[in-house]
């Protein structure tokens, strides 16, 4: 459930806002609301901060290298910890740095790599001595090109170009007129070969070094990211403390406020706080304007959905559902669905469970996270189990007592037998039945809800209809997509004509949707807004259709992964036995089947999360634009 939450606006004096902040904290119930802190406290806590980040990373690279070094760390302080990742960021300026000049001082040996040991000083004493020379460079084939009065030197023939030197009468002398346009005249490096020679050296040897100081400051990589969160809490005192509003008079009984977001069993608390303290508190219910924060709270077994949830950012609403309960349930057969293969199964509860106990053997809590990877792990293998799926295996190598225990209508194992069976479904379609009653089941319980909801307004009628065009389109589905001839709309059941009837609920669906769908306290103003928006709601049929026929995902998902198993075992088969290819059998079944895992894995994150997030949730009209319940509190960044 979606704990209700009051909104709660704290006044107090300003001389005591910090004392207040540090007990607020304590207290550790109020979602604030959005505040801006200035300062240039909040400054130079953000800088080290980010300081702090961009060393951890930078370290983090140099994990492997530091392997070789002695893991040794003096104990720091905060101070000294901000202090030794400004250096460890300085050094990454001062390689870029370092990096720069060396590009260039390699490009500048380039230059006059065919030209020998080059000094600009030898030049300059011979400028002084009244001999003056300039570096050109001209094609080879126009060498001969180059006047007779030209007084030139050739030093020599390199690849493809003649290097020489032109003599001049001043320092300042012109361009010679007997140059061809193609002699180009060649800039005097910065110095000698032999100095940009050793400058490249000395800056290795400076980047060695640098790196040498990072490897021996990666042990500290524990203690900077434990004072970068005691950091982080500093930042959001920071920012509420220079952010709260205040008087602007500096006297004794200037005030300040602020306002945040508590759940309801959480007042009392506060209420309590605010007594002790002497502060002002006003609590009012939280208005439609407002951006409420969420809190869920569930029991043990849906909360398990919590590590997936989070870790796909994805939170209802304030106003919206809690699904947390459908969105465990149907993502299990989901999953379990999509892996599709008891096998893998086997092996994803084998590693959850080995996992499981090297927890418990260390003295620690098992985590929701394993738990949900067990959880879905037995989900596949029953889900194997019901279809006879074992690693891809054909039917004749498996024992018969796993094809005994399979659900024979869904079951590869008997496959034939229904295939033989005049005017019966086939397995496959059995499966895509199966996917679609999932649809229905699904979609149904999401316009459930919303008759819930509303069910003290006429718009509930509107949840109704469109309730009813999904069960009437489940007929047409069955009768498009699986087999015309099985589910004809003609069709006639104990004297009920089950094709009119699906027509009739789509029909009737249509119109009540159409009447009610839009309705807030009018039906008039109701109809006005479909007929506005008549595209929208013509296509919204459409979408009944395309949102169940989006479910066979789960039978074609499966499906490739089914080829994929099998086309590695069939690789695999010529292999069996031969003792010289034995290593190069296990390579290919563990990267194979190890690959479509992985494959698997994706999918489920596509596919399996979709169909809740998607589907199920844009028939209950949620937008997953929630926020989480995060109070200012102590342990906020621990």
């Amino acid at each position: 459930m979606i704990v209700p939450m009051k909104k709660v606006s704290l006044v107090l004096l300003k001389k005591e806002q910090k004392q207040a902040l540090e007990q607020l904290r304590k207290v550790g119930v109020l979602h604030l609301e959005n505040l801006e802190g200035t300062g240039e406290k909040l400054a130079t806590l953000k800088d080290a901060h980010d300081k702090m980040s961009i060393a951890l990373s930078i370290l983090g690279e140099l994990t492997k290298a530091a392997k070789k070094a002695p893991a040794q760390a003096k104990k720091l302080s905060d101070d000294e910890l901000i202090a030794l990742s400004k250096k460890v960021v300085e050094s990454i300026d001062q390689k870029k740095a370092l990096n720069d000049a060396i590009a260039a001082n390699v490009a500048e040996l380039d230059r006059f790599v065919e030209w020998g040991q080059i000094d600009p000083a030898d030049f300059t004493y011979l400028h002084e001595k009244g001999i003056h020379f300039t570096l050109y460079e001209i094609p080879k084939d126009k060498w001969n090109l180059i006047g007779e009065d030209v007084k030139v030197l050739l030093v020599n023939h390199g690849k493809s170009q003649a290097h020489f030197l032109v003599v001049n009468d001043t320092a300042d002398a012109p361009r010679p007129e007997g140059l061809p346009p193609e002699a180009y005249a060649v800039p005097m490096p910065r110095c000698s070969s032999k100095e940009l020679t050793d400058e490249i050296a000395a800056a290795r040897k400076q980047i060695a070094d640098i790196d040498a100081e990072n490897v021996a400051r990666v042990p500290y990589i524990p203690a900077i990211k434990a004072a970068d969160k005691r950091l982080l809490g500093d930042i959001t005192f920071e920012n509420v403390y220079s952010g709260m509003e205040k008087e602007d008079e500096d006297v004794s009984s200037s005030l300040a406020w602020l306002s945040g977001f508590v759940p309801i069993d959480a007042i009392d608390t506060l209420k309590k706080a605010a007594k002790d303290n002497h502060w002002a508190i006003a609590i009012d219910d939280p208005s439609e304007e407002d951006s409420v924060p969420t809190k869920l709270k569930n029991n043990k077994f849906v909360s398990l959905i919590y590590p997936l949830t989070d870790f796909l950012g994805t939170v209802p609403g304030y106003h919206e559902y809690d699904i947390s309960g459908w969105f465990l349930f149907f993502f299990t057969i989901f999953f379990g669905m999509i892996f599709g293969d008891g096998g893998y199964g086997a092996l994803l509860t084998l590693l959850v469970v080995v996992m499981m106990l090297k927890t418990k053997s260390k003295g620690q809590k098992v985590g929701a996270g394993l738990q949900l990877g067990l959880l879905l792990g037995l989900a596949t293998i029953v889900w194997g189990t019901v279809t006879c799926t074992w690693f891809g295996l054909s039917m004749d190598v498996l024992p018969e007592w796993l094809k005994t225990f399979s659900v024979h209508p869904l079951s590869n194992a008997y496959v034939d037998y229904y295939a033989s069976k005049p005017g019966s479904t086939t397995v496959t379609q059995n499966l895509q039945i199966f996917c679609f009653s999932l649809a229905l089941i699904q979609l149904t319980v999401a316009h459930l809800h919303g008759i819930g909801r509303y069910i003290k307004s006429l718009r509930c009628l509107g949840e109704f209809g469109s309730m009813f065009m999904l069960w009437g389109m489940f007929y047409i589905v069955l009768s498009v997509v699986v087999s015309g001839e099985i589910f004809p709309l003609t069709l006639v059941v104990a004297g009920i004509p089950v094709g009119t009837v699906a027509e009739a609920l789509i029909a009737v669906g249509f119109v009540l949707n159409f009447v009610f769908a839009n309705y807030e306290g009018s039906i008039g103003q109701s109809i006005l807004a479909s007929v506005k928006g008549i595209i929208s709601v013509i296509l919204g049929v459409v979408n009944v259709f395309s949102d169940i026929v989006s479910y066979i995902r789960l039978w074609a998902v499966a499906l490739a992964g089914a080829a994929i198993s099998n086309t590695v075992n069939t690789m695999a088969g010529p292999m069996i036995g031969k003792a010289v290819l034995f290593l190069a059998l296990v390579l290919l079944l563990v990267v194979g089947h190890g690959l479509n895992i992985m494959l698997n894995v994706l999918s489920v994150v596509v596919h399996g999360v979709r169909l809740n997030t998607l589907e199920f949730s844009s028939h209950l009209g949620m937008s997953w634009s929630g926020f989480k319940y995060e109070p200012f509190s102590e342990t906020a960044n621990k």
